[in-house]
């Protein structure tokens, strides 16, 4: 029983809706950061080479790019509310789930396959409205005589002459 409370306080946590990202997908990551006062967005584009308990409130991903000849990876909650948004740019063929082997790699043999997608529907992150609950149907109203005598009443209309 305790293990179906923690399971409802967790998905409490979790965000609407998100994007469905793999291992080998090229993202574009925005974070909100905390600067003084002020927050600013930042993005971070790269390889997912890790992809965590996906469907758990504690799923994150591992972003790697290599900038100036320096690799850079960076680990992101997706639930958190930090992560503002992940786009996919674009989605490569692996078959692995967590591809360490990037890490060794440069150049050319660092390129992966890439294969088509509809970009725009993996994108598409609108949460599916749930069907509201039906309220019991109520019995109508009777009208008193002098509400039904205004609604057959014509409203009076002024013409400009």
């Amino acid at each position: 029983m305790s293990f179906s409370i923690l399971k409802e306080i967790g998905d409490a946590q979790k965000k609407k809706a998100v994007v469905d990202v793999r291992s080998g997908d090229t993202v574009r990551v925005t974070q909100k950061i905390k600067e003084g006062n002020k927050f600013r967005s930042q993005t971070f584009e790269g390889v997912v080479i890790r992809v965590d308990r996906k469907d758990s409130h504690t799923a994150r991903i591992v972003v790697r790019k290599v900038t100036s000849g320096v690799g850079v990876e960076k680990s992101y909650l997706i639930h958190s509310p930090l992560v503002e948004k992940i786009e996919i740019t674009k989605r490569s063929k692996v078959r692995r789930n967590n591809l360490s082997y990037m890490r060794k790699r440069s150049g050319k043999s660092a390129r992966l396959t890439g294969k088509d997608f509809d970009r725009a529907a993996v994108n598409d992150v609108s949460v599916a409205e749930e069907p509201a609950e039906e309220a019991p149907a109520e019995a109508p109203k009777e009208e008193t005589p002098a509400e039904a005598a205004k609604e057959t009443e014509e409203p009076k209309t002024e013409t400009a002459e």
